[in-house]
């Protein structure tokens, strides 16, 4: 069996082809891998290809003019993105950073709008992820404004561990407590301090450049008494 056919078996929305259509999707998947720290793609780069991660984690991020680092998300195990931009055929909005070693699978533009333009289950597949991270990005607006920072760590460390967007996840994630502290806009301090306190409460444990969940359902709930 080939690597591309292992790819294949291995991804959520395969599931949702047929045999025809699973075919074609596996004439159009390829892979690659990246060292810790380097860039998947620049900002104004096109990136023909609808990518998902089948091992470590993705940043998505920017920096604006006046040289201030933005974090929008995290990408793990299991999720795909940028179809966005596939859809649209048009560059990167924004700076794709593997956090670790990091494995990914290309699925090229070609295949992935054949796909598009024939396959409901894809389809179905792809609404079902776009109205998830829709309402992840609109929690995030919510949380950040209501929620004291120890939640918000709490929050937006539990959406890296969505089974949605990542269903390959596990229980753990290779992130430093910087590049967590940038998802939730908060300093490397103030994250730091509210890891401890969720691992004193045994929802999580804090390892060099890893955390280990232990209670998922209580770090997505988690709130302020």
């Amino acid at each position: 069996m080939n690597g591309r056919i292992d790819l294949l078996n291995d991804t959520i929305w395969a599931r949702e082809l047929t045999a025809g259509e699973l075919e074609r999707a596996r004439r159009g998947l390829s892979e690659r891998t990246f060292s810790r720290g380097s860039y998947v793609c620049h900002r104004g780069d096109k990136l023909d290809y609808w990518t998902g991660v089948v091992t470590g984690l993705v940043k998505i991020s920017a920096i604006s003019v006046t040289g201030k680092a933005m974090t929008f998300a995290g990408i793990g195990a299991g999720g795909w993105f940028g179809e966005g931009s596939v859809l649209k055929d048009e560059p990167r909005r924004y700076d794709l950073v593997a956090l670790g070693d990091t494995r990914l699978a290309l699925l090229s533009r070609p295949v992935f709008m054949w796909l598009y333009e024939n396959s409901v289950g894809f389809n179905r597949y792809l609404v079902r992820q776009l109205n998830e991270r829709m309402g992840q990005f609109i929690a995030t607006i919510e949380y950040d404004r209501i929620l004291s920072p120890k939640a918000r760590v709490a929050r937006h460390l539990s959406w890296l561990f969505n089974p949605v967007l990542y269903p390959d996840a596990g229980s753990a994630i290779e992130i430093g407590q910087e590049e967590l502290g940038l998802l939730a806009a908060l300093s490397r301090p103030v994250v730091s301090k509210s890891l401890q306190a969720l691992e004193a409460e045994g929802l999580l444990s804090v390892e060099h450049g890893r955390i280990v969940v232990h209670d998922l359902d209580k770090l997505r709930d988690y709130e302020e008494e």
